[in-house]
């Protein structure tokens, strides 16, 4: 498995995997916003959280078609299949590699960029806490998705189609906890929480969903 984690890593790093494709798409999403919104403060720091969210799940999005595609189209992904690490496990590895290329950057970088948004200090954070809390879930439910469409010649757009509906709760609970974080009444513990919750319960069914939809797509 570590081996496998590095070997993608390096591959998202070099550029073959998407990853740093992602980062750059996030980084352009959040940084244009404000010209479009123009110089409402108020406004910007109201659709902050959910900017920051929907430019992490887009260049999410973007970095899961070469998921197992590459791995595919040299015949690797029939060696990781049959080698000795479960598929299940592989498929978890992989999906590690590309959280830390193309999702943890983002997580990293969402405090700076909610500057731009004119967040509040405790907005930041939130913000930050719940992409790290919930973008794991973004990449496992994705996964299933890219095994789906890893046999497909053009399986970009199925894999968005497949995968987006499933990320609409993680969306929905990071951007609640995010406000619940700003505003008193509103509680930040329980969408939090459940936030948490997915990304564990994906964490268990999405490796096994992708190496399942995997095998199914060699044979």
């Amino acid at each position: 498995m570590r081996a496998l984690f590095l070997r993608d890593f390096a591959l998202q790093l070099s550029g073959s995997g998407g990853g740093l494709v992602g980062v750059v798409f996030f980084l352009a999403v959040v940084a244009t916003i404000p010209f479009g919104v123009g110089p409402d403060l108020a406004l910007l720091s109201r659709i902050g959280p959910a900017i920051l969210w929907i430019g992490a799940l887009l260049s999410t999005l973007l970095t899961l078609d070469r998921l197992f595609q590459a791995d595919r189209d040299d015949g690797g992904l029939d060696l990781i299949l049959s080698g000795p690490v479960a598929p299940p496990l592989a498929v978890l590895s992989k999906c590690a590699a590309l959280w830390v290329a193309a999702c943890l950057p983002l997580v990293l970088a969402s405090p700076l960029l909610g500057l731009f948004l004119a967040l509040e200090p405790r907005a930041l954070l939130a913000t930050a806490a719940t992409l790290l809390a919930g973008t794991p879930a973004l990449v496992l439910i994705g996964a299933v998705g890219a095994g789906v469409a890893a046999s497909l010649p053009r399986g970009g757009v199925l894999v968005s189609v497949l995968v987006l509906p499933l990320a609409v709760p993680v969306l929905i609970f990071g951007v609640a906890a995010t406000y619940g974080a700003v505003n008193d009444p509103a509680p930040f513990r329980s969408p939090f929480l459940i936030l948490c919750a997915l990304t564990l319960l994906y964490g268990v069914l999405g490796p096994l969903a992708a190496a399942a939809a995997l095998k199914l797509s060699s044979d």
